[in-house]
């Protein structure tokens, strides 16, 4: 990989070559093959946040609150996320941390498939295995994500990210609902060996993929990086510090925290919502979390054209798509909370959808000024950047899924029924939408450079 800076943070030959005419960063091409490593983390995240959290409930009839508290607990792990961004930003390359984090990743989520079927006759041993899995995909989730992240928002030209945002998060979304569909169809009717066969394939296929998309595609690109000057001496505290003390980066982080948590209470009550509420059976459930993951998919392609095509600046634009997103979900969360009164005559399968369908165009707004806000760092590097970031979200997710997961187990503990509990979770959680869309009209969004050029970057122009 060539080195663009020296050590002093001058302009190296390889920089003044690049500045003459050589392109630098991914190509369209290479930001679609990291978009399917982000596929490949999504499918198998999918198996244990979605799938064994629907089976372990419904089909084990496990309390809501264990599974939600798993996932809970993967996700506090992932508070270690800043400190693996800032030692990818001290490595030569970030490609080994991806891939040593998907092996972790594979390996929990197999684990994890073991333990959901040992549930159905409960032992402390399930319970050790149980918790051991999680802390893998964790930790797996924490060092592949976030390495991913920095990779892309590092070799990613500014005029890009916008789209690059698109391309990578529509992939993953793709990735779960392909993922999900296979599962679905495939699940029914149930058993626990059929349940084993089946997941490990989708973590197998998703662990081949990425390994595939990932050859040799960081020594074939250049960095495209500003000339940071001592980035690499400074210490985890103090690059922790200087990140926490830039005002944007700082109010970007409570966005995303109360954001995140909007979005995550039902992301483990939906199937139980669906199996308790409408009868569905696992691959029906299964099948209706594929179409929720579609209408994501359809809602960034759509904020993706919208964010190309309307805005030369798309800062002010992000955060239309953002405000939109956000308030977007509140409604369909709102109609979800009436779903739970109606039953079966509500039209669920459009609710849903509509659901994901503001939930992608929350996304790729989230998601673009994120990739952007992190080459803004004044001293620190992508790496720790997205870290924090990632961090402020696995512990919306974490805290997220368990209050959802608490709030309903209590309710229909207390009132004897389903229909009060999760119209309260729904409406809750439109409600913190709500607060989300009115805090990302005074954030202040990345802007996209009037100054281009290789040479004029290399120069800090």
């Amino acid at each position: 990989m060539a080195q663009t800076l020296s050590s002093g943070g001058r302009i190296g030959s390889a920089g003044l070559s690049q500045a003459a005419g050589k392109q630098a960063g991914l190509s369209w091409f290479g930001i679609i093959r990291l978009g399917a490593v982000q596929a490949s983390i999504g499918a198998i995240v999918m198996l244990a946040s979605s799938l064994l959290n629907r089976v372990m409930v419904v089909e084990y009839s496990v309390a809501a609150a264990i599974p939600a508290a798993l996932v809970a607990w993967h996700y506090a792990v992932q508070l270690t996320r800043p400190l693996w961004g800032h030692h990818s930003d001290r490595s030569a390359r970030r490609t080994p941390w991806i891939i040593g984090g998907m092996s972790l990743l594979v390996i929990g989520a197999l684990m994890a498939v073991n333990a959901t079927i040992m549930m159905a006759s409960p032992s402390i041993f399930g319970a050790l295995l149980a918790i051991s899995a999680f802390t893998l995909i964790g930790f797996g989730v924490g060092i592949a994500g976030t390495t991913l992240l920095a990779l892309l928002a590092s070799r990613v030209s500014m005029e890009r990210k916008p789209a690059s945002a698109a391309i990578t998060w529509i992939m993953m979304i793709a990735g779960i609902v392909i993922a999900a569909a296979v599962a679905g169809a495939n699940l029914d009717p149930f058993s626990p060996q059929r349940l084993a066969i089946v997941c490990s394939f989708v973590a197998l296929a998703a662990f081949s993929l990425m390994l595939l998309a990932l050859y040799r595609l960081e020594e074939t690109t250049e960095v495209v990086e500003r000339p940071h000057s001592d980035e690499q001496a400074k210490s985890f505290p103090e690059v922790l510090r200087e990140i926490w003390q830039e005002d944007q980066a700082r109010r970007f982080t409570y966005f995303v925290f109360l954001s995140m948590l909007a979005y995550s209470m039902q992301d483990l009550i939906m199937e139980p919502f669906a199996g308790f509420l409408f009868a569905m059976t696992p691959g029906e459930s299964t099948t209706l979390s594929s179409i929720q993951h579609g209408g994501i998919l359809i809602g960034m392609l759509v904020a993706g054209l919208g964010g190309s095509l309307f805005a030369h600046y798309y800062g002010s634009n992000l955060k239309i798509w953002i405000v939109l997103g956000c308030a977007g979900s509140a409604m369909m969360l709102a109609g979800l909370s009436m779903a739970a009164s109606t039953g079966g005559a509500w039209p669920l399968t459009a609710n849903v959808f509509g659901l994901g369908f503001a939930n992608g165009m929350f996304a790729v707004g989230a998601v673009s000024a994120m990739l952007g806000l992190a080459s803004k760092g004044v001293a620190s590097g992508e790496g720790a950047r997205m870290g924090v970031w990632g961090a402020a979200q696995a512990i919306a997710f974490g805290l997220g899924g368990l209050l959802g997961a608490v709030i309903v187990d209590q309710l229909r503990s207390m009132t004897g029924e389903d229909v009060t509990a999760f119209q309260i979770v729904f409406a809750v959680e439109a409600l913190l939408f709500i607060g989300a869309a009115l805090m990302a009209t005074t954030m202040q969004m990345p802007r996209k450079e009037r100054q281009t050029g290789a040479v004029k970057e290399a120069v800090g122009a």
